[in-house]
């Protein structure tokens, strides 16, 4: 059998991390779809849980991403009945974003499958090594707190 082509990048940690992460995002992706939810509203989605009410700049800062690209995901998520955006109470001449009780169980929904999308990609590792994957992920990806 002839060897893989590339096989010095096939062997580099970051192209293996790259293609788990490819794998990951596809099988989240369709899983958040069948719940009629886009990935990047889905973290829209729960940042508004975890922070509101908070402002849409704020937001915006808290999951690193464009201004612009915000407001078309805010308003695709309030003309869902997902979320509202009201003024803020600390600071009238600023819009505050809070969840709707809509947006709270398609949430609810959208954690659950996104859990059992990323247990499918675990799946071949035992549960000790998932753990010892996922501390591992931490150090490298330098997320920990």
């Amino acid at each position: 059998m002839p060897e893989a082509p590339l096989p010095a990048i096939r062997s580099l940690p970051s192209w293996l991390l790259g293609r788990a992460a490819a794998r990951g995002r596809s099988l989240v992706a369709e899983a958040l779809a069948a719940e009629g939810m886009k990935m990047w509203h889905h973290v829209v989605l729960s940042a508004v849980r975890d922070l509101a009410p908070v402002a849409q700049a704020d937001l915006g800062r808290s999951v690193q991403l464009d201004p612009k690209d915000l407001v078309g995901i805010l308003d695709d998520l309030q003309a869902q009945g997902l979320v509202v955006r009201a003024p803020d109470p600390n600071d009238r001449r600023k819009n505050a974003v809070s969840l709707t009780g809509e947006g709270a169980r398609l949430l609810k929904r959208c954690e659950k499958v996104a859990r059992e999308a990323n247990d499918a990609l675990l799946a071949p590792l035992s549960a000790a090594e998932r753990d010892r994957f996922m501390d591992l992920l931490i150090r490298i990806s330098g997320t920990q707190s």
